[in-house]
């Protein structure tokens, strides 16, 4: 579906039953809820039976419960604030198990997220960003880091990868006006989504501008303005944004993106490895181990 959930509820609610008209309200006033709720559950707080439930899912155009449920769920993420989402996340973790919880829920948002993949996309954004002569980031609030880190590894196979991090609107457009065909933009986010991506996506996309999306679902408004997605699960852990899925799929992009440069990659490594050397960058082990022998050798 194009449309949202709620939009399609609202759309068709003049047109329901008394029975779907109680469930149709009851979504549309507490989606954060009905988000969670299974059939039995849904059917006890609206009065209604689980077999009406099922069927207001299926006149909703879901073949499964489980799917009209997802919608919501889609829905809902991009529309909780903060405090919500700590109750809702209180409310259904075990206190005593939020370790285990926690990364077993991570551990299926990668599953998920790897069952959903479009191969075939991937390898046409591995096409897109190898070939473009200039490569923009963009990925504000807890997507900077997504971002920063992207532009850290790419920054290392290209020479000509800019991260946008700008916290000002003008800022951002200030730095995107120059673009043009030759230039990718890949834009990161995840809900709740940043209007400053999403309309630097809508500016660059109106210029030509190839876009890449990486985001969430096909109801983002990153991937309504993007050429190319890639598409990962992402979910709300309390306040956090659960970004582990997001995280794998962007480093396999920059494993893909290295494989095809892995000559000119390995040179600029070994030139690295001397400047990191020659000015002490990293911490090293086989030195350490000499200065501690040496320091046994006084000692004794």
């Amino acid at each position: 579906m194009n449309q949202n959930i709620i939009s399609v509820i609202t759309e068709r609610f003049d047109t329901l039953s008394k029975g779907h008209k109680a469930i149709a309200r009851f979504v549309l006033e507490h989606f954060d809820k009905a988000a969670y709720m299974n059939v039995e559950q849904l059917s006890h707080v609206t009065g209604v039976s689980e077999a009406t439930v099922v069927r207001f899912s299926a006149e909703m155009g879901y073949k499964k419960y489980q799917n009209f449920q997802h919608a919501v769920w889609e829905y809902a993420k991009s529309k909780l604030t903060s405090t919500q989402r700590m109750e809702l996340t209180y409310g259904r973790l075990n206190a005593e198990n939020i370790l285990s919880g926690v990364l077993n829920s991570d551990i299926d948002k990668i599953r998920t997220t790897l069952s959903a993949l479009d191969q075939e996309e991937f390898k046409k954004i591995v096409d897109v960003i190898d070939r473009a002569k200039r490569i923009y980031i963009i990925g504000l609030r807890s997507a900077s880091y997504l971002a920063g880190l992207l532009g850290h590894y790419l920054n290392l196979i290209f020479n000509n990868v800019t991260v946008i991090n700008s916290v000002s609107a003008s800022e951002v457009f200030e730095q995107l006006y120059r673009i043009n065909e030759d230039v990718v933009v890949i834009g990161i986010s995840f809900p709740r989504y940043s209007k400053r991506t999403i309309n630097a996506l809508r500016y660059a996309k109106s210029k030509g501008i190839t876009v890449i999306g990486i985001t969430d679902g096909a109801l983002s408004p990153i991937k309504a303005n993007a050429d190319y997605s890639l598409l990962a699960r992402s979910d709300m852990e309390s306040f956090v944004d659960s970004l582990v899925a997001p995280l794998s799929v962007i480093n396999a992009l920059i494993v893909a993106l290295a494989a095809r440069n892995y000559d000119e990659l390995r040179q600029n490594f070994e030139t690295l490895e001397r400047i990191w050397h020659d000015y002490d960058v990293y911490d090293n082990v086989d030195e350490d181990d000499d200065i501690n022998k040496q320091h046994t050798k006084i000692e004794e």
